[in-house]
């Protein structure tokens, strides 16, 4: 059976906040920018994935910087966090944009071949990966947020 004392701590993980508010806020940015080229709000930019910056390297990024500041950067969980961020970014920019400029592709065959036919397709989402510049902004909103917040939660917890 579970103790409910083993979650008393979840509100002060640091850890898992600053990589969850590191996506929150590369999400964030995707819908200001969305915004200030549409003048349109499009809340659908919370929780979709490709564009500027890389929610996906900021929530990897966010969590490797708390865990080097709070754990040593010579510790083995910040090595494992790294090797998992650079894992996650190169996959964002590689593979996953791969796959959505192939569904680019397919959009256009069928688009260019069916249409006639009336032919029944769903249109593939081709918005998946990521530029180098949209991984790379991703990781230093997730450095700049973790870095920021681990420093105020550990002023606050000497008593600053």
């Amino acid at each position: 059976m579970i103790e409910i004392s083993k979650f008393s701590g979840f509100p002060h993980n640091i850890w898992l906040f600053c990589a969850f508010f590191s996506w929150c806020l590369a999400q964030c940015i995707k819908m200001l920018i969305a915004y200030l080229k549409t003048k349109r709000i499009d809340l659908r930019y919370l929780v979709s994935t490709g564009g500027m910056p890389s929610a996906h390297s900021a929530t990897v990024s966010g969590l490797a910087t708390t865990l080097g500041i709070t754990e040593g950067f010579n510790s083995p969980l910040f090595a494992l966090s790294t090797v998992y961020a650079i894992i996650t970014m190169f996959d964002a920019s590689t593979v996953r944009r791969a796959t959505g400029q192939q569904a680019a592709v397919i959009n256009q065959i069928v688009r260019e071949l069916f249409v006639q036919h009336r032919f029944q397709h769903k249109r593939l989402k081709e918005l998946l990966g990521h530029t180098r510049i949209e991984v790379f902004m991703g990781m230093l909103t997730g450095i700049a947020f973790s870095a920021a917040a681990t420093s105020i939660f550990l002023n606050k917890l000497q008593g600053g």
